[in-house]
């Protein structure tokens, strides 16, 4: 009896045992239905992208791999030595790291350059025009206005000073003592900034010269230019910044068949050189008149 017992409880559970073996195939089945649910809901929420968030991340992975971080980046662009390099296409289409920030100073863009350049063209014109006033008004205080003219012009600030009254006698290039204030304010005025060039030119009228020191009109613009600068230097302004040079009587401003002409053109001119272009400059006329010095003697 016992043993009948026993042999039916044996069939029972062997019976159980393959019941549930034939049923494992649901928790397979289970697993796969999970991991189907949960890559449709990562491929949905990959289709809805926040194109704000999206352009953020883009923006902040450009600045993390560009600049200073990977200098040198156009080298992955080449095939490298490795086994398959023979492999490799000739050309690689590799779209270059545009970094997000700025240039540094050294890196600047020509539009900078030249609006800087433009900006300091116009500071240099305001301070010509600043200047241009200040010696018109020494000359108006002193009486010097018939013989002392200013003007703004495309190459700098020209100061023209007649030399029969102001500063030189008659085919000499010794300064007469009236010309030290006029050239030491001057002198002033040109070191107020210390930077621009300074050309002192010497002029003449037509008339020849015969005997005297001077051969020609050539050695006595000359002569007077050099003396200018000369004054100038022992007035503090740096040889560096000073030229001089002689034009004899080939840029009249006056007609040289009139004594009155002949006058204008026996003329020292100091001009302040521009640094920053001349195509925006806008000449300016002083309103000198003309000098009413006049005789018939040479330069």
């Amino acid at each position: 009896m016992s043993r009948s017992r026993s042999r039916r409880g044996g069939r029972r559970g062997a019976h159980g045992a393959g019941h549930e073996d034939g049923e494992r195939w649901l928790l397979t089945y289970a697993d796969m239905i999970t991991l189907l649910m949960a890559l449709f809901m990562v491929l949905f929420s990959i289709s809805s992208v926040n194109i704000s968030k999206y352009k953020t991340l883009q923006k902040a992975l450009h600045a993390a791999f560009s600049g200073d971080i990977l200098p040198g980046g156009k080298a992955i662009a080449q095939p490298g030595s490795t086994a398959n390099s023979s492999h490799a296409p000739s050309a690689a289409d590799v779209q270059s790291i545009v970094p997000l920030t700025s240039h540094s100073a050294d890196q600047s863009t020509p539009a900078s350059h030249a609006t800087a350049s433009a900006s300091q063209a116009q500071q240099e014109q305001s301070n010509f025009e600043h200047l241009k006033h200040q010696l018109d008004a020494y000359a108006a205080r002193h009486g010097f206005a018939k013989d002392v003219n200013t003007t703004v012009q495309p190459r700098g600030l020209v100061i023209r000073v007649l030399t029969d009254r102001l500063l030189f006698p008659s085919g000499s290039a010794t300064l007469i003592p009236q010309a030290q204030p006029l050239l030491g304010e001057i002198a002033s005025l040109v070191n107020i900034d210390r930077t621009h060039p300074v050309a002192v030119e010497g002029n003449t009228d037509d008339v020849p010269i015969h005997g005297g020191a001077f051969p020609s009109n050539w050695e006595l613009s000359t002569a007077r230019a050099s003396m200018v600068v000369r004054f100038l230097i022992a007035k503090g302004v740096f040889p560096r910044r000073l030229s001089a040079s002689g034009y004899a009587d080939l840029r009249p401003i006056s007609s040289n068949a009139s004594s009155l002409g002949r006058a204008r053109n026996r003329r020292v001119e100091i001009v302040l050189q521009r640094l920053y272009g001349s195509s925006s400059a806008t000449q300016s006329s002083a309103g000198a008149s003309e000098s009413t010095s006049s005789g018939p003697e040479g330069p």
